[in-house]
């Protein structure tokens, strides 16, 4: 049991992270092994690379936090990283804090990321009803 723990265990040290600042490959075998935090030690190519940033959010919102201005205005990577983590919606490009989709989802998972949005979705009418649902009257 032992055995087959250690083999599927991966350990990586911040050594090996900065040796390997620019290799895709091994940021890729990282993200697979739920090791996203070398990418805090990963270059501007490698932050900027759209497959690589795309697979390491879908492990781990936070990366966005890491990747490229570019990036960070990518609908399909935003709304990638807050399905799995809504704070990091306040690293999404201001484009993105307004978009409807990425909105709906964030605010689905907490009305506080309400805060993070830009002021024109917060007018929607769909998101303004999740907002602020309408009360229900009390007879008298």
């Amino acid at each position: 049991m032992d055995e087959e723990k250690e083999e599927n265990e991966v350990e990586y040290k911040i050594e090996e992270a900065e040796e390997n600042f620019n290799n895709k490959d091994f940021m890729l075998d990282a993200i697979k092994h739920k090791a996203t935090w070398v990418l805090a030690y990963a270059s501007e190519k490698l932050l900027a690379d759209r497959d690589l940033i795309l697979e390491a959010v879908k492990s781990d919102g936070q990366v966005l936090y890491y990747a490229s201005k570019e990036l960070r205005d990518d609908k399909e990577i935003v709304l990638e990283a807050v399905k799995n983590k809504w704070l990091i919606i306040k690293y999404a490009s201001k484009r993105l804090r307004g978009d409807k989709d990425i909105a709906l989802e964030v605010i689905n998972q907490n009305k506080d990321a309400r805060i993070y949005l830009t002021e024109e979705i917060l007018k929607d009418k769909d998101i303004d009803l999740i907002l602020n649902p309408p009360q229900e009257e009390t007879q008298g």
